[in-house]
């Protein structure tokens, strides 16, 4: 079952749902990796240091202030994926549910559950294909003030002129 590994909305890594592709990703997975180093934990793992059962693995080792807190950090998220497995009638929600239980933090989950239900799915084979098809490449629409039509006419006759002169000496 690919049901964790299909689409990003059930992703099991935490900075996939807060920075998606952003450089802000790879930051927050250094400074999470110098917390577990700091902390004692050295990670002997292929997964990335946002990968849920790895974090829960480093909480399991923390005394239960700590690990509390932790889980109180990321308990939106928990939420979130709770919710998503719900409205996909997934009984893994429960795994998610026990987690923001030992957190004893408080989510608004009414809040949480009315914007994932309406989000569309990102795991049906249309929604993978529509992630993963190329942008249209169109040459007939400019792009800005350096590919004008004028600027690129004048890039094109250099481009031109250069080729010309590199046979013309050969």
């Amino acid at each position: 079952d690919l049901l964790f590994d299909r689409g990003r909305s059930l992703s099991l890594l935490l900075f996939e749902h807060v920075h998606g592709e952003s450089r802000d990703r790879g930051q927050a997975m250094v400074e999470l990796m110098g917390v577990y180093q700091s902390r004692g934990y050295m990670v002997d793992s292929s997964h990335l240091p946002d990968y849920i059962p790895l974090y829960l693995e480093f909480l399991s080792e923390q005394d239960e202030p700590y690990a509390r807190e932790w889980l109180g950090d990321i308990c939106h998220l928990l939420v979130t994926l709770s919710e998503r497995l719900i409205q996909r009638d997934c009984n893994y929600f429960v795994l998610f549910d026990a987690l923001i239980e030992i957190s004893g933090h408080d989510v608004l989950r009414e809040e949480i559950s009315e914007s994932v239900s309406k989000e569309e799915r990102d795991d049906t084979m249309e929604a993978i294909d529509k992630e993963w098809e190329d942008k249209e490449v169109r040459f007939d629409e400019p792009a800005g003030d350096e590919c004008s039509s004028s600027g690129m006419k004048a890039v094109s006759r250099i481009s031109e002129q250069e080729i010309i002169r590199h046979v013309a000496v050969k």
